[in-house]
């Protein structure tokens, strides 16, 4: 029997449910200060961060595979179980030992990276799945613009409540209006974040436990030795089906061209912000109200899901390069704000399009393999986007006559990221081309 609603099924109602606390997490807008804070170094900083994104592409496909091997259930399940351990860590670690400090962040960083990888692709495949046997699988960009929706009032929430916990004097100052004389020291904030998060970690590992299989996984004999070899098999064909399939192949290079372009400026945010002339207490009002973009594009997104692939792949590309030529002009304070609203808008519809188009077209038995693939040419084209662009910047700063400060050398980098994504977008659509006649 047909069900009512997409979100009469329990198994989306629990997929909102972990998609949302399992995201939003409350140290967001304190993230790079909290790790400065407990005593580490920006060195130290930059090689946690690329231990996370290791642990990401090194599990991203081997989690998807055995996912669809032995169940998504399992796997979300432990990926709930892992965000608790994870953010616990930091929630309780002693100070005072450097040694002990760096060790908890380092065992967080890869705990995260690895929850993240058997997240991805699994949840959603369950969730898709579970669409699909009660006969509502068209019915999934509706749960996709949903899920937009609550994640960017939530993020806004994060943005506003993790900051105001992790200030002492600000928290101090707010409990003393409401009649409430506390004294508050900065190391104990600084962790209320973290507390927060734990709560909402707790909340995601119980809404995987409440998810259910949509139908019955294989019977496989002999054990993990058996599901790893399951998995394997599932990687090969996923990969390979990937590689015949015209259009998956073409959704994912082309989701993986905008993602990292968007992705790279995204996280300079805060020094595009500091370069055009905005303090640096409007960057959280600024943040939350981006966040809030994500309502609007929830509501368009279902349109363009019903557009051809080409018109969006077209949309996306003028929204990307228009973001990027204008971020590269610098215009002072309010001025230099519509180009980041146009590259987060395009961040967030491909997300949309790209799930939606995925979907579709994949089979059940390797659709979170097929996801993780995504997952991971995401990722790769990310770091080597990041890899570039600081090699750009060690280029600018020894090619300047006199000393280059940080700001000078992001600016002077801005104009050559709308360059790349036209280059890179012409060879797109020579592969296209050659895909696709």
């Amino acid at each position: 029997m047909r069900a009512p609603t997409p979100f009469a099924d329990p198994n989306i109602r629990r997929f909102l449910a972990f998609r949302l606390l399992f995201g939003v997490r409350f140290y967001y807008p304190v993230f790079a200060v909290l790790f400065l804070d407990f005593g580490l170094s920006v060195g130290q900083f930059a090689a946690l961060n690329a231990v996370w994104a290791a642990t990401i592409v090194l599990c991203e496909v081997p989690s998807g595979a055995l996912a669809d091997a032995v169940g998504r259930r399992t796997l979300v399940v432990a990926a709930g179980a892992i965000m608790v351990v994870e953010v616990a860590l930091l929630g309780f670690v002693p100070l005072g030992d450097p040694q002990l400090v760096f060790a908890a962040f380092l065992l967080n960083r890869f705990l995260s990276g690895l929850a993240e990888a058997l997240a991805s692709g699994a949840d959603e495949a369950l969730a898709y799945d579970s669409l699909k046997a009660i006969g509502r699988a068209t019915d999934w960009p509706q749960v996709l613009a949903t899920l937009m929706r609550w994640n960017s009032l939530a993020f806004v929430a994060a943005l506003a409540l993790g900051a105001l916990v992790y200030d002492a004097t600000a928290l101090q100052g707010l409990l003393r209006g409401l009649g409430w004389e506390v004294a508050l020291d900065p190391q104990t904030t600084m962790r209320f974040p973290l507390y927060l998060t734990l709560v909402t970690a707790l909340g995601a590992w119980w809404a995987a436990l409440g998810m259910t299989e949509p139908g019955e996984r294989p019977a496989r004999a002999g054990g993990l030795p058996s599901s790893i070899l399951a998995a394997l098999r599932l990687t090969l064909d996923a990969g390979r089906w990937i590689l015949t399939t015209p259009l998956a192949l073409v959704v994912i290079v082309g989701g993986m061209l905008f993602d990292h372009l968007c992705r790279l400026f995204v996280t300079l945010n805060s020094t595009y912000f500091r370069l055009i002339g905005l303090p640096d207490a409007s960057f959280g009002l600024i943040g939350a109200g981006i966040a809030l973009l994500g309502v609007g594009i929830a509501r368009l997104a279902p349109v363009l899901g019903r557009r051809s692939p080409r018109f969006n792949f077209a949309l996306l590309a003028l929204l990307c390069l228009l973001g990027l030529a204008g971020a590269a002009l610098a215009l002072p304070f309010g001025l230099g704000l519509p180009p980041v609203v146009l590259l987060h808008a395009t961040l967030l519809l491909t997300g949309y399009l790209v799930s939606h188009y995925l979907n579709a077209i994949t089979d059940s038995a390797r659709r979170a393999t097929v996801l993780s693939f995504k997952g991971l040419a995401f990722n790769l084209g990310y770091g080597v986007l990041g890899l570039l662009y600081a090699g750009l910047l060690t280029v600018l700063r020894e090619g300047a006559g006199s000393p280059m400060d940080e700001i000078a050398a992001f600016q002077a980098s801005l104009p050559w990221l709308p360059a790349y994504g036209m280059f890179a977008g012409l060879l797109f659509a020579v592969f296209v081309a050659a895909r696709i006649p």
